[in-house]
């Protein structure tokens, strides 16, 4: 049996994500992938501990850290192209599953089921990975115009409009609480 689940997540860093735009920083699905479970984590605290509702930042985070791993095969397909049409979102989604069985392959029997779930996303966590997966966008953008960088403009605009509609209280939480930081220096940030 070869084992090389781990040898290949490390390559996560090797793509670059935002491909269609250009970028004053760029971001790999690595660095992508860490913040997207900082902000799962985050988001399930919030859930759990402001809103009241049982949920598990653990594994949220967990489960983050893995939702973009089949990039690793399938390199990360820009967001006007994936989303296309039905047609498209399938075909992308057959794909996605054969890397997902590619990657748990690589691990040995005993540990499969877990790091099977993570990947597929089962658990309950769906929601929380993804509200983060948006999240992370956002922030990148608020980043990426914050060094004058006027081409992530509308996916600004449009990344929060999508937030905002997601009606989920954790993520309204996080914007009226957290997000005006990321629009500040780091001076501003040490008072």
């Amino acid at each position: 049996m070869s084992c090389n689940f781990f040898a290949l997540i490390s390559r996560m860093k090797n793509i670059d994500r935002w491909a269609l735009m250009r970028n004053a920083d760029r971001e790999n699905v690595m660095e992508h992938s860490h913040m997207v479970a900082v902000l799962a984590h985050a988001l399930a605290v919030i859930r759990r501990d402001v809103l009241g509702v049982p949920c598990s930042p653990d594994r949220c985070a967990a489960a983050a850290l893995f939702h973009d791993a089949p990039e690793i095969f399938t390199g990360d397909m820009p967001t006007p192209v994936k989303y296309h049409d039905p047609e498209m979102i399938a075909a992308y989604r057959r794909v996605e599953e054969g890397a997902i069985a590619k990657l748990v392959g690589g691990l040995p029997e005993v540990m499969r089921p877990e790091y099977e779930a993570l990947l597929r996303d089962e658990g309950g966590v769906r929601d929380i990975v993804k509200a983060a997966d948006k999240l992370s966008a956002y922030i990148k953008c608020l980043e990426e115009l914050k060094t004058g960088n006027l081409e992530f403009k509308n996916a600004a605009e449009s990344t929060r409009k999508k937030l905002c509609g997601m009606n989920m209280p954790e993520v309204d939480y996080f914007l009226d609480n957290f997000i005006g930081a990321f629009e500040k220096t780091i001076d501003e940030l040490s008072v």
